[in-house]
């Protein structure tokens, strides 16, 4: 079987420079190039951009693992058995609160711009790429998903293609029932800046502490107010009396991908191809959300495929083997076999 293989790219973004939360504009971009790239040089290809998951970044989608291979391993097994070839791009759109959900944010800085229209642009000017939104794709998983999803249906002009793994969706069920937990550890390290400075000291983190990291992250791209201090981030819950915010919740809220359809619906209609699974047994009850979601696609008359697995939400990176393929021939690759 023929390789392909991984770039690892630095790149130093102009959109993430002085950003509000101080994470580094320089970021290391992964770019897997498919087994023909090298042999082939008039040969161009479809692009597909995977996003990282929540408190990750497009290195860790290379982790090796002995039960699961990394997606470099996996996409050359999937061209090896006649898929089509395309390059893959992983972002980096890690941050200090452990994610940007791929979205602008004043509290966190414009990573939806630097993915949508930076990297893109970048990509294409550097790698031999077929032109416009027909032939570039994106996925992800977990948070991945939601910005798959979310780029979807706000950038239809850059992205024609889109598989969501186990995507953030239906915020009363996947994030809501974490507000009191979030609440009682913020209160007991004495407020959110001695929260933080503990929870970035520590060589640990526990369940808690992901947890509420997870609330925190969620609220600096959802609900960014640069009057707050300390952050510029308005929180679902007063942390002196713990009483729920629901104002707050109705900001969270608009984000939701349940609440978007609505408006997108007409951008989703234009995509090559939707894509949407979700396991069985997700933890975050995000199975819910797939399928309201899928129910509200099919009412909008929007084309979509829809898979749910006897699975959870961890340790499930072999579904791109389902969704990586069917990209790859919406967006226009051609087999291997073909060069």
């Amino acid at each position: 079987m023929k390789h392909g293989r991984v770039v690892l790219e630095h790149f130093e973004s102009t959109v993430l420079a002085g950003n509000p939360a101080g994470d580094p504009a320089g970021r290391t971009v992964p770019v897997y190039l498919p087994p023909s790239y090298d042999d082939a040089p008039r040969r161009r290809y479809p692009v597909v951009f995977v996003l990282a998951a929540f408190g990750g970044r497009g290195r860790g989608l290379l982790n090796d693992d002995p039960w699961s291979p990394p997606l470099d391993e996996r996409m050359d097994a999937l061209i090896a058995a006649g898929g089509g070839e395309a390059i893959l791009v992983m972002p980096d759109a890690s941050t200090r609160f452990g994610g940007s959900q791929y979205l602008d944010s004043s509290a966190t800085g414009r990573y939806g711009t630097h993915v949508a229209e930076e990297l893109v642009t970048w990509v294409d000017g550097r790698y031999r790429t077929l032109p416009g939104c027909d032939h570039r794709g994106v996925a992800g998983r977990s948070s991945g998903g939601y910005g798959a999803l979310v780029l979807g249906m706000t950038r239809p002009d850059v992205f024609g293609a889109v598989a969501c793994h186990s995507g953030d969706m239906c915020f009363d069920y996947c994030y809501r029932g974490d507000v009191p937990r979030f609440c009682t550890q913020v209160q007991r390290a004495g407020g959110l800046a001695g929260w933080l400075e503990r929870f970035e000291r520590s060589r640990q983190k526990s369940g808690d502490d992901m947890a509420t990291l997870n609330v925190l992250g969620m609220a600096a791209a959802y609900s960014p107010n640069p009057a707050t201090p300390p952050f510029g981030i308005d929180l679902p819950c007063d942390l002196e009396s713990g009483a729920f915010r629901e104002d707050v919740w109705r900001r969270w809220l608009e984000h939701d991908p349940l609440v978007l359809l609505e408006r997108h619906a007409a951008a989703l209609r234009s995509l090559r191809l939707l894509y949407l699974d979700c396991g069985a047994r997700d933890e975050h009850h995000l199975q819910h959300g797939a399928r309201l979601l899928t129910r509200g696609l099919a009412r909008l008359g929007v084309p979509h495929e829809y898979e749910e697995f006897d699975d959870g939400h961890r340790h499930v990176a072999y579904r791109y083997d389902v969704s990586l393929p069917r990209l790859a021939r919406a967006l226009g690759a051609e087999p291997a076999a073909a060069t």
